[in-house]
């Protein structure tokens, strides 16, 4: 009884799995893995790579090697018309920008003091690092079509950041200085951007549009108002 009990079960089971496998392909045979995609979105993961310059310096103050910056992040992009070749993109993103140049930086008891280093101070490192969250948004431009993934762009947009981390760190012939989280640096930096191309090669170019320090930071009463431009490659993915 207990051997023909377990035959009729074990042929049951067997029966349901092989139905479900030909249910399982015909499925699969009905998916066209080759059809167009015509809600297809475009450029939603960025990689974005940069030389910073600062603007609107103080009388001797100079860059000296090269201050680069990085970023990348995603961005959704929300297409606005039929063709979706005009579309909204908004996103969040992480930033690190770098700049070597000769503002001497030193703190006593909470409270910073600046000074163009003197060319008579032989330094090795003096530089500035940001660390920044990114939220961009953007309006976009491009003559994609949902066969090809091959085109035109241009996309230009707004970025507010925020500075969680910084680092100041000199290395000179009056010895090494490393300061971090500086309470005279703007927290927020915003500021336009604009990034074209074809294909792979995208140009970038971003404009801040407020200072990097806080009208607090002097040097012989005269404020630190340096703002940065960054020129670079912009790099989309999907």
């Amino acid at each position: 009884m207990r051997i023909r009990l377990f035959i009729i079960t074990f042929f049951t089971t067997l029966s349901i799995f092989a139905q479900e496998i030909e249910v399982k392909k015909e499925v699969k045979d009905e998916i066209d893995f080759d059809a167009i995609d015509s809600l297809y979105r475009e450029d939603q993961f960025y990689l974005n790579i940069t030389y910073n310059a600062l603007q609107k310096r103080i009388d001797g103050i100079a860059q000296n090697k090269l201050s680069p910056g990085i970023a990348f992040g995603f961005l959704r992009d929300m297409p606005i018309n039929k063709e979706r070749t005009l579309s909204i993109a908004a996103g969040l993103g992480y930033s690190l920008a770098i700049y070597n140049q000769n503002l001497g930086i030193s703190e006593t008891n909470g409270t910073y003091t600046y000074q163009v280093l003197d060319s008579d101070i032989s330094f090795t490192k003096n530089k500035l690092s940001f660390h920044y969250i990114d939220l961009p948004i953007e309006f976009r431009w491009r003559n994609s079509t949902p066969e090809s993934h091959v085109f035109w762009r241009v996309h230009s947009g707004v970025k507010l950041s925020y500075l969680f981390y910084d680092q100041y760190k000199s290395v000179s012939s009056n010895g090494t200085v490393t300061l971090s989280n500086n309470s005279d640096l703007n927290q927020f930096a915003y500021g336009f951007y604009l990034s074209f191309g074809w294909n792979t090669w995208n140009f970038y170019v971003y404009y801040g549009l407020n200072p990097i320090f806080k009208s607090s930071a002097k040097i012989e009463n005269q404020s630190i108002s340096m703002n940065t431009t960054n020129f670079g490659l912009m790099f989309y993915i999907l």
